[in-house]
Order: C-alpha cells, then structure tokens, then sequence
C-alpha cells in the first residue's frame, strides 16, 4: 500500500509567501499542503483541526512570532516537524534550540526546500520505527480506573471505545465508562491492532465497527455493535479508516 502524503500546514503572514510555498510544494511527491495560517494562534488552531505532520513556518510575524509557536507546538502530543522560512538568518540559533528540522532563508529556492524535506522524511520515518517498536512491546490485557483509593480493571476485550476528555481518557466498555490518567496517543501506539482512529479524539474497538453511514448532511459516523449512538469520524481519519476496514 502506497505511503500516506505527508501533510503540511504553511504559516506566514505574507499570503505571497504562503503562494509561493504552496507552488513549490506540487513539485514534491509524498507531500500534501492541508492548510494555511497567517499567524501563530491560527496556526495553533489548523494543528489542532488538521494534525499536520509538518509545518513551514515564519518567524516575523505580528502578535505571536514563529519562535513562541514552534515552542508551543513542541508541547503537543504528538508534536509536527518544524522547518522554518525567514527573510533573516539571525534566527538561525534561535530556530534550532526550538528544535527545528532545517531554517530556509527567503527567497526559498525549490532544491534547498528539497533538502529540507529528505530531513524531514527521515526524522518521521525514525519517529514512526520508535512508535512501532513501542507497539510491538508487550501489550496489557487490562487497564486500571482508580475509584476513590480502590482499583478497577478493565479487559481490554470488553472496551467498546476511547474518548479523549481533556487531561483524561473515557473508558466505554461493557459495564459503563470510567476515567483513566493516560494519553489517546500512547495508547493507540499500544493497541494499534485492537484499536482504530476515527476522530483526533477518539479510538475505536475494530470489531465494534459494523458500518461507516453518511448522513443527510454529509458526515460520516461509525455504527458500533454494541453502541446506541454513532460516532461522528473526521474527514482527517476517513481515508486511513476505510482502507484498515478493507484489510480486516
């Protein structure tokens, strides 16, 4: 199966910059622009929407500067690569403390975004072999809810879905739902042959699917065996979800 393009949020204040950016990237196969931000809160925002897995960023723009964003971006879960595009290079020091993959000064030229690029195929490629060596670790055949100082486990069998809930994950299982103190992400990386993503909050049991159904409006939910309601799945997971259901 071919590699799912790596998708890229471009964010400067210069709507020409982001053109020309956006120009350069069609002629780089394995890359998909999925959005656009002309600041540092709404490039917060689109990463929050769209998960990108890569980011080209500005450093001088108004309000919040590129640097305080890449910053901010580092603290996500699972945080994009960042290469940033300036018209200086006095940041350059500034750019790599803030853990950048590369630093294009303006006019950015088509070979110097491709080098940029390699790196950043490389950098997901050894975060994705992590991730998986991770999975392949021993999985737990239960999780642990604390209820006022006792201790409830949980089959992993008997879980329908997992819902993202703030600092918190909402176990949906066969007796009810409990709060768990664990990340969605780690434990998709755990689970990722139990569990399937429909939505940047929510895993699913895949042998709870029994249909994808799309409504009058056009959204598209998932019909679970032993859920009343279906669950609403992003057009980011669509894709990837209706091509795991065909390997089932």
């Amino acid at each position: 199966m071919e590699a799912a393009a790596v998708q890229v949020l471009i964010v400067d204040d210069e709507p020409l910059a982001r053109a020309r950016l956006r120009n350069l990237l069609t002629g780089q196969a394995g890359f998909e622009v999925c959005g656009e931000a002309g600041d540092g809160p709404s490039a917060l925002a689109a990463c929050a929407d769209t998960a990108p897995d890569l980011v080209l960023l500005d450093i001088s723009m108004p309000g919040m500067d590129g640097l305080e964003t890449a910053r901010q971006l580092a603290e996500l879960e699972t945080p994009p690569a960042v290469v940033f595009c300036t018209a200086f290079d006095a940041h350059a020091l500034s750019a790599f403390e803030a853990q950048a993959i590369d630093y294009l000064v303006k006019p950015v030229r088509a070979e110097r975004l491709a080098a940029a690029l390699d790196k950043v195929r490389t950098f997901l490629a050894g975060r994705e072999r992590k991730q998986e060596g991770a999975s392949q670790a021993a999985a737990r055949s239960h999780l642990a809810a604390r209820l006022r100082g006792s201790l409830r486990l949980i089959p992993i069998e008997d879980i329908r879905y997992l819902q993202a809930d703030e600092k918190y994950v909402v176990v949906h299982h066969a007796r009810g739902e409990d709060l768990i103190e664990e990340s969605l992400k780690s434990l998709e990386t755990e689970f990722s042959g139990r569990f399937v993503r429909i939505h940047r909050n929510c895993l699913v049991a895949r042998d709870e699917i029994v249909e994808l159904r799309r409504s009058p409006e056009g959204n598209v939910h998932a019909v679970l065996r032993h859920v009343e309601t279906p669950l609403e799945i992003s057009r980011r997971c669509l894709t990837q979800l209706r091509e795991t259901l065909r390997h089932l």
